[in-house]
Formats: C-alpha cells, sequence, structure tokens
C-alpha cells in the first residue's frame, strides 16, 4: 500500500481499516519527507531521478523480500493513492507478472505525455483496479485510459471506474472494489 504526496503508511493503514479484508496481510512503507519523488507523475522522469529509481526499488525490495518468504507475485496485490497509485502502476508495469490484484485509486502510468511504454511481458489475466474522477486536478483522465490501454496490452483483466465530479478522493464504491479484489 503506497501512499501519496504528503500522506503517511498510517495513512494507508488507516485505508486497510476502512477495507476490513481482514484475512491478509498489509505492508505500507514511509516515503522519505512523506513524498516518493519531488514533481508531478507528468514531469519529465528524469526530472524526478534519482527519487523515482529509489521508490521503485523500495517497493522491488518488499516484494523480492515477500517472494523469498513463500509469497510470490500471484499472492501479492500491489496498490496506492494518487503519487502511491503512479508508483504502484509504474512498478507494476516494469515488473510484469501475475499478480493478486493490482489498484491505483487516482493515479497513471509515470512520465509525460507521448511517454513510450515498452512493457513487455504478460500480466496473465491480472485484476486491475483504476478508479479516478473525470476532473481529478492531480490526475488527467487521458492518463487513466493510456494506463487502462497499457495494462490490457499486457494481458490485464482492467476495471476503469471514471465517477464524475468526485475530485481527488476515494469513494464508497471504490472501497468496494478493492474489497472484492482483496478477498483472493
Amino acid at each position: 500500500m503506497l501512499h501519496g504526496r504528503g500522506a503517511s503508511a498510517e495513512d494507508m493503514i488507516a485505508l486497510a481499516r476502512e477495507i476490513r479484508v481482514l484475512d491478509i496481510a498489509y505492508i505500507a512503507p514511509q516515503a522519505p519527507g512523506n513524498t516518493w519523488y519531488p514533481y508531478s507523475f507528468l514531469a519529465p522522469i528524469a526530472q524526478n531521478e534519482p527519487a523515482l529509481s529509489l521508490a521503485l526499488e523500495t517497493v522491488h525490495t518488499i516484494v523480492s523480500s515477500l517472494a523469498d518468504s513463500g509469497f510470490g507475485a500471484e499472492r501479492l496485490a500491489i496498490m496506492g493513492f494518487s503519487q502511491g497509485a503512479c508508483l504502484s502502476l509504474e512498478y507494476s508495469a516494469r515488473h510484469v507478472s501475475r499478480y493478486a490484484a493490482i489498484i491505483g485509486l487516482s493515479g497513471g502510468l509515470i512520465g509525460p505525455p507521448g511517454t513510450a511504454r515498452n512493457y513487455t511481458g504478460s500480466f496473465d489475466g491480472t485484476p486491475v483496479f483504476l478508479g479516478c474522477s473525470d476532473v481529478d486536478s492531480h490526475i488527467p483522465l487521458e492518463r487513466v485510459h493510456e494506463t487502462t490501454d497499457v495494462f490490457r496490452r499486457l494481458g490485464a483483466n482492467v476495471d476503469e471506474r471514471i465517477y464524475e465530479g468526485m475530485g481527488h478522493t476515494v469513494n464508497v464504491d471504490e472501497m468496494k472494489a478493492v474489497q472484492a479484489l482483496l478477498r483472493f
């Protein structure tokens, strides 16, 4: 569970309590200074370095540690909100595998418009949930659609839900979708 800019791991644990799926373990790392990378996810990737690479490495270290403990990707749900959603989605696209679920709440793949999306591999039917507002001030609707297209091309089963006038938040319908995905 990856938090958004200015938020914290504790915020994601609070979200886990709201999700109320109790038979799974939740891991919520804390970003240094409460931000995974310094600029918008739409900025040139080089502008967000080296923080972006360090953030991706943080996620990879956790995923690798879980795999070493017998919890492979097929037993792992990767999720985030806002900046954490962007990081979750970018990590998943760079490390394509069959996951239990991938959840992006108000997020999209990282990079400016026109970024090449040369990811390879197969998600092999991984369920992916992308929820966002049509008027989110941080996440352009076009980027959500682009992310959906990329994940579908890579073999994911994407449930994209766009909410009219919602803004930059999480709603009850999204929580129910997350609950359903986490009951794997």
